[in-house]
């Protein structure tokens, strides 16, 4: 017989929430990567894990590293249920739920890689800002805690962008509207934000649920989620951009918002340095030609 976890009875508490997710056998194993997880110091790899939880010399390595490969679980029911418990605990009842799309890649080589392929890599250096490897969307809810300053982004679901799915390739943007109503239907009667750079902005996203507030499909720029909604034209007002923030004349103020990351304080206009001729004395008359 395996001994049995002890774990702290507030971690226990918060575990449970997963349970429905996993079968008696593969919760235990859960709780006890877990806690590995949380106490290890060092890389978080399923044998640190394992380590971290001081059962690498009690458990078989296999157990842990079958729990990921052939345990009957789903990667995405447990991010839906974290999410959940995120908005739960970590988002004030009545207020939006802002969820941030983006993707990353994971450097991979080889000829048998799943998906693998060529996709735009930001962080590469050199004219080419291109890598090979698996490009993954990753989903996460953006929360303010009380020890910090700034906001965090939570991430919560990852879907693997694939090529050469037939008939329709999954592409980041039909990953990022199947992500986004996967959290709305989680979330059944919570208003959602989606925030996202241009790359997301496309007639894929225009199938969006009611309850999701995300970036236009018909526009190039994501639209602020955040900022407050432009007024109509008039004269005084010049008509503000369909796309991005509205553009406030000079004279005026934005209105600040709590959580809006665009409040601010207008910019005064651009100073333009007074115009000189080629041999340095700046004309009181007409402009000056190209020769002195």
């Amino acid at each position: 017989m395996l001994p049995d976890l002890t774990l702290p009875p507030s971690l226990v508490t918060l575990l449970a929430a997963f349970q429905p997710c996993f079968t008696a056998p593969s919760f235990r194993t859960f709780c006890a990567l877990a806690a590995g997880f949380l106490t290890q110091t060092g890389r978080r790899t399923v044998c640190g894990m394992l380590t971290g939880a001081r059962l690498s010399r009690v458990w078989r390595h296999d157990r842990a590293h079958r729990f990921f490969s052939h345990a009957r679980w789903s990667a995405e029911g447990f991010g839906l249920v974290l999410a959940d418990l995120i908005v739960a605990l970590l988002v004030p009842g009545g207020e939006p739920v802002l969820a941030a799309i983006d993707d990353t890649l994971f450097m991979r080589t080889g000829r048998k890689v799943h998906a693998i392929g060529w996709f735009h890599d930001g962080s590469a250096k050199g004219p080419r800002q291109v890598g090979r490897g698996n490009n993954w969307v990753i989903c996460a809810i953006v929360v303010r805690l009380p020890f910090l300053s700034r906001p965090v982004a939570l991430p919560v679901l990852a879907r693997l962008v694939h090529k050469d799915i037939k008939p329709a390739p999954a592409s980041r943007l039909v990953l990022a509207r199947q992500m986004t109503a996967a959290l709305a239907r989680a979330l059944p009667g919570r208003d959602i934000h989606v925030v996202a750079d241009a790359a997301y902005a496309g007639k894929e996203l225009r199938r969006l649920p009611a309850t999701v507030n995300g970036p236009p499909g018909c526009a190039k720029t994501p639209r602020c989620t955040s900022c407050p909604a432009p007024a109509p034209a008039s004269a005084a007002d010049p008509a503000p951009r369909a796309n991005g923030c509205r553009a406030w004349p000079p004279s005026q103020t934005a209105p600040a918002s709590p959580r809006s990351p665009c409040a601010g304080t207008a910019r005064p206009p651009p100073s333009r340095p007074p115009s000189s001729s080629a041999c340095g004395t700046a004309p009181s008359g007409p402009a000056p030609s190209r020769s002195c």
